[in-house]
């Protein structure tokens, strides 16, 4: 159980990196996002953080307002796949 709840933060704070330099990029405040997003400002900063209970229906709209795509994947095919 500890390997996942590691795996879910580490990626909870890729996930954090990649919304605020997006938003960081496009010059838009997290008040301007959330907006936007129809979420609350206060979703926009605890994803931007890396909170890892961070709710999916949050994260979705915010994620489409900054043109990025959320991809699950399995990791077992991805590394039979590499050389």
């Amino acid at each position: 159980m500890q390997i996942k709840l590691d795996s879910a933060t580490r990626s909870a704070e890729q996930i954090g990196q990649a919304v605020r330099s997006s938003r960081a990029s496009l010059g838009l405040r997290q008040e301007e996002l959330a907006l936007a997003a129809g979420v609350s400002t206060r979703a926009v900063h605890q994803i931007e953080h890396g909170k890892p209970t961070s709710r999916l229906d949050s994260i979705a709209p915010i994620l489409d307002v900054l043109g990025l795509e959320l991809i699950a994947a399995d990791r077992q095919r991805q590394a039979a796949k590499s050389p």
